[in-house]
């Protein structure tokens, strides 16, 4: 009769310890489609806009997001990326989300990636989150065509660059986006 605490005390270390190894190896998953992701897409926008290879290269970092919108009127996005540091070669997992009110119409993904021209504001990025607003945009994309009007838009002192891989979307509106850590992938 010993046995049943022993038993039910066993049987509980090893239901937490193999749900704790789950979640280890889904978070690690995740993460690394997202690196996948992001590898995949900054290839997409080096091709289409030479010379951002190199000002990426000489950047303290960038960031890189996958996202996913709908808008008439009124639109919304969200997605998820990472920071990646270039001196130290960390990423920082991050989400983002945008709404947006104006004369648009779209579904879409889209890629959005943001150079940093100074480690302050790559550090302000991942620590405190940020918040851009504003946009004109029209884009398209087949999913292995890449056509987009928007890019180069400058944040402080860094870039931003979009580009839109599947849908179509057009738009002249005032939007808010939002960018904070991933918390169950950081």
């Amino acid at each position: 009769m010993r046995f049943h605490p022993l038993l039910a005390a066993s049987t509980l270390i090893v239901a937490f310890a193999t749900g704790h190894a789950f979640a280890e190896t889904e978070k690690q998953k995740n993460q690394a489609e997202i690196r996948k992701a992001a590898a995949t897409s900054l290839q997409e926008f080096y091709k289409a806009q030479p010379g951002l290879e190199a000002d990426v290269a000489k950047a303290p970092g960038y960031a890189l997001f996958t996202t996913y919108g709908l808008s008439f009127f009124v639109g919304g996005q969200g997605g998820k990326g990472l920071v990646h540091d270039n001196m130290t070669k960390k990423d920082t997992f991050m989400e983002m989300a945008q709404a947006s009110a104006g004369l648009q119409l779209g579904l879409a993904k889209s890629k959005v990636l943001i150079v940093f021209s100074n480690a302050n504001e790559m550090n302000d990025f991942v620590n405190k989150g940020w918040v851009a607003s504003g946009t004109t945009a029209v884009g398209a994309g087949t999913g292995k065509e890449n056509a987009s009007a928007s890019g180069g838009a400058t944040f402080g002192q860094s870039r931003y660059y979009t580009l839109t891989s599947a849908g179509l979307q057009a738009s002249g509106a005032v939007a808010g986006t939002k960018f904070w850590k991933d918390k169950a992938l950081n």
